[in-house]
């Protein structure tokens, strides 16, 4: 049984990027988590000074072999127990797949409980953003063998090599992964204007849409990870816990956007990611028959 700290509950391993200004990778889902409770234990894998959006950004790396002892000391920790959940993000390098996937199978054996929630940084519409090689490695490692995944729809296209035009072949491509369940963001609108995200949770499909807001702050898929993840393991359905992570990330996006800010606030508005207002409209999906396999 995972230890517990003073929170009552169990720490989650959060391993992605780092940016000295913004609100992206661990700067979002570390403040996302802690402000449910969860103790977090922070893993960076690249630090920047701010999201490459917003001009060049120099990246610091760790060594290869660095970093690999680094995540086995983790793994040895004796405080290994207190984990319940490991949250990986964005990579700095293909190496570091490997020690990453050494570190959750060593928390797996202390905890067999444990929950992966693999959140594949590779991509978006405009392409990967990641050499091939990290991307391969972030899939053939991590993505594969994760319990619960959350990729937006063009990373799960690169992923899977499926051609993603409707919700119905999003929703056959996630159910085709090893992964129980996948939240996919930026799934096709059933509304004019809207966008929202698509649960596939053991067969079943439920669609959360709202209305989709122009040139929103980079950090939405960071935060609506960590916001899910941190619901789930709250006791919450995997059905509520898309219904609140997806209306606090679109409450807190609305209102950065009205304030004309280019970064999340999530110091702001952490009471959104508490107790979201915003309405999310929630719909039930009956899955296509998946066509029958030649011979």
């Amino acid at each position: 049984m995972t230890q517990q700290g003073g929170s009552g509950r169990p720490a989650v391993a959060v391993i992605s990027s780092h940016v000295a200004r913004g609100s992206v990778g661990n700067r979002a889902a570390v403040f996302a988590l802690e402000s449910l409770g969860f103790p977090v234990w922070a893993v960076t894998t690249v630090s920047l000074p701010w999201h490459p959006g917003h001009g060049p950004a120099p990246r610091i790396v760790p060594d290869d072999r660095e970093f690999a002892a680094y995540m086995q000391a983790l793994a040895s920790s004796p405080h290994l127990l207190e984990v319940g959940a490991v949250l990986t993000g964005y990579l700095g390098s293909p190496e570091q797949a490997e020690a990453i996937a050494g570190f959750i199978a060593a928390a797996r054996r202390v905890n067999p409980n444990l929950l992966h929630v693999c959140d594949p940084v590779i991509g978006d519409r405009s392409g990967l953003y990641v050499s091939e090689a990290v991307a391969e490695e972030i899939r053939d490692r991590l993505f594969t063998r994760a319990d619960l995944v959350t990729p937006n729809r063009f990373e799960l296209e690169w992923l899977t090599g499926r051609n993603l035009d409707t919700n119905d072949a999003i929703a056959a491509a996630a159910s085709s992964l090893d992964a129980p369940t996948a939240l996919v963001t930026s799934a096709h609108p059933l509304l004019a204007g809207g966008t929202g995200n698509l649960l596939i949770d053991h067969g079943k499909a439920v669609f959360a849409e709202h209305r989709f807001i122009e040139d929103a702050p980079n950090g939405p898929g960071d935060l609506t990870a960590a916001l899910f993840l941190g619901r789930i393991l709250m006791g919450a359905s995997p059905e509520k816990a898309l219904q609140l992570a997806t209306a606090s990330v679109f409450e807190m996006v609305s209102r950065t956007c009205k304030r004309g800010a280019d970064e999340l606030m999530l110091e702001t508005d952490s009471t959104s990611m508490l107790k979201p207002m915003a309405m999310v409209q929630m719909r039930h999906m009956a899955l296509s028959p998946s066509p029958p396999q030649r011979a």
